[in-house]
């Protein structure tokens, strides 16, 4: 086994919760609404069990542009410069996940994507198996989506990088250790940007 190996095992053994970060904040201005309150709250609600019964330990929820009551099962984390772009909501809920103690990962995930169940996130948690160093991302069709795995060892550098509207995805991408996670047999994992019937 290689040292790096036997590192991230030790690591993993400090703490191995996942945390999932749901990110809500924007105003989803081409939508037309704040997609946190799309279908009467119904994208959000199947979004934050997708995360639970995926098997994420919590669940922590970025709220911006609108902040409705949110169950008492999640964390709720205002982001005061939502309006700034995905980075923001990004910043805000990593920061606040990885403040918990033994916690070796966050689970990224949007609320625009209402078919991406519990399936998905279960699959992605278990390629990555806890490990702080992994970066693990679904991809649908080879298309990169959500959810993402982002290892703890990441963190710092994943919250440098964003920056406006880009969020984790450049990080991942770059990163040659990423790994791509085929879920298309269990979801679309299309970002619903457009208004639909509400």
């Amino acid at each position: 086994m290689s040292e790096h190996a036997d590192a991230d095992r030790a690591g993993a053994a400090d703490g191995r919760d996942v945390v999932g970060v749901l990110l809500a904040a924007g105003g989803g201005r081409r939508y037309g609404m704040p997609k946190i309150l799309a279908h009467q709250g119904r994208w959000l609600a199947g979004a934050v069990e997708a995360l639970y019964v995926g098997g994420c330990d919590r669940v922590v929820v970025t709220v911006g542009a609108a902040q409705p009551t949110l169950p008492d099962s999640v964390v709720t984390v205002v982001v005061p410069d939502w309006a700034q772009g995905l980075s923001a909501s990004v910043r805000a809920g990593v920061t606040a996940a990885v403040r918990y103690p033994d916690v070796a990962a966050v689970l990224l995930h949007v609320v625009d994507t209402p078919d991406v169940g519990a399936q998905v996130c279960r699959r992605i948690l278990d390629v990555a198996d806890a490990r702080r160093s992994a970066l693990v991302r679904a991809v649908y069709s080879r298309v990169p989506g959500h959810p993402v795995y982002i290892g703890v060892d990441h963190v710092p550098s994943v919250l440098a990088a964003v920056s406006g509207d880009r969020g984790a995805g450049p990080y991942l991408a770059a990163d040659p250790h990423t790994i791509a996670v085929e879920c298309g047999d269990l979801a679309t994992g299309v970002d619903h940007d457009l208004p639909d019937c509400r």
